[in-house]
């Protein structure tokens, strides 16, 4: 028995995409300053998007070389072959990207299967199968151009496809102008911080005295003298469920969201709360500043940034903006380190009252308290849209009899909405 409606097909996907095109098998040359040409990577493809906030920038050069065979354009669909498989992707922009190693892309004939029904489908769990079941290697799992070219697609008729689509695209748009708002609110928190502390214009500053640029009476302090390092350990054992008391295990993951690793206290264990400071210590990222968004124990490539509680939001802002300078001064040639000697250094002006760093506070955290709560929204529809994900694109739940119209993203590539 099919466990998709009989009306449904079944065919293989280089029957159905106009092009699926490999990468080039070789790296490309990266250049150490901004471009607007981007290579996406396998770790820029997570969880259905292509974040480009950490994409390696080409010249132009190498941008037209490596995309010789075809130009990634808006509404593409990019699949990870190997480490990790089976990570999809969609090219929400007109960026000016390019394929990197273990990657590859998807075009529908928009004739035969729309876009985005092939990208939900490939995100599903009946193509997530395929791919795991192709996937072979002995040490790292990965599946072949020539398996990835046959996959087999199940798709309905057209019409169906795209209000299948437009279900799941409506969650996605939601998501996406909610993760726009909040990074809108983020950046008018650092704006306030820079206002006030780094230009000096805080509430009454017309008022105040200045000697050589600084108000007067405000202390000129040494980092290490309000602030300490903690560094994390990693726990003797890491977990997939939180059975037996377990707390979350804080690493850069967790940090992005992926809440799926527990561990169990020990004595040495180094924890956090929610909203501590958090620093990664070694890697390519290291001193990126972070805030906790979980309480947990904390694992060896971060460290706890401990500092009185009102004077957090103050110092966490202050090493964004400091971020360029202590990534400049990060130690060790093959694998980055954060150069805590450095930081403890750096200087931060801080003011002589607590009224200002009190009201700096409460604007602040009124700011945090909106995103805290779009954030909450964004968790409630990605679960909704995940559960709704595969009993769309297998058929169980029928969209035949909705009167359904595309959304904002849909509506760009369409001429008129769709309707029952």
């Amino acid at each position: 028995m099919s466990i998709f409606p009989q009306s449904w097909k079944l065919e293989e996907a280089n029957k159905l995409c106009s092009h699926i095109v490999d990468c080039i098998n070789k790296t490309a040359p990266i250049v150490d300053y901004e471009t607007p040409y981007k290579m996406i990577r396998t770790t820029n493809v997570k969880k259905g998007r292509i974040s480009l906030e950490e994409a390696r920038c080409v010249d132009e050069t190498t941008f037209l070389k490596w995309n010789r065979r075809l130009t990634p354009t808006v509404n593409d669909i990019v699949l990870t072959r190997e480490a990790p498989l089976g990570d999809v992707g969609l090219l929400r922009g007109n960026q000016k990207v390019f394929l990197g190693q273990r990657t590859m892309l998807y075009r529908a004939v928009p004739e035969k299967l729309d876009q985005r029904f092939l990208y939900y489908t490939l995100l599903g769990p009946t193509l997530q199968a395929q791919l795991k079941t192709l996937g072979s290697g002995s040490t790292v799992e990965h599946v072949r151009v020539p398996d990835a070219e046959k996959l087999i697609i199940p798709y309905p008729a057209l019409k169906t496809q795209k209000k299948i689509s437009a279900i799941l695209s409506a969650y996605d748009d939601l998501i996406e102008n909610n993760k726009r708002r909040i990074a809108l609110l983020e950046k008018m928190a650092e704006e306030i911080y820079r206002e006030w502390f780094v230009r000096f214009r805080f509430p009454g500053w017309e008022n105040a005295k200045f000697e050589k640029g600084v108000p007067v009476g405000w202390q000129m302090l040494r980092f290490d003298s309000i602030c300490r390092f903690e560094k994390g350990r990693n726990p003797a054992e890491v977990f997939d469920s939180n059975e037996n008391e377990r707390l979350f295990y804080v690493n850069v993951d967790t940090l992005k969201g992926n809440l799926n690793s527990y561990a169990e206290a020990q004595k040495n264990s180094v924890t956090c709360n929610v909203g501590d400071i958090l620093m990664l210590m070694d890697g390519s990222r290291s001193g990126l500043t972070l805030r906790a968004n979980v309480a947990g124990i904390v694992g060896s490539t971060l460290s706890v940034i401990r500092v009185q509680e009102h004077l957090k939001n103050f110092v966490f802002e202050y090493l964004k903006a400091m971020s360029q300078e202590i990534i400049f001064n990060n130690t060790g040639s093959a694998i980055p380190h954060a150069n805590k000697d450095y930081i403890k250094r750096m200087i931060m002006y801080v003011p002589c009252s607590d009224n200002v760093i009190d009201s700096f506070n409460q604007k602040y955290t009124a700011l945090y308290d909106c995103i805290e709560n779009l954030t909450g929204q964004n968790d409630n529809l990605i679960s909704t849209k995940e559960a709704l994900l595969p009993r769309l694109i297998s058929g169980k739940l029928s969209v035949e009899n909705l009167d359904i119209q595309f959304p904002p993203s849909m509506q760009a590539n369409n001429t008129e909405p769709e309707v029952a």
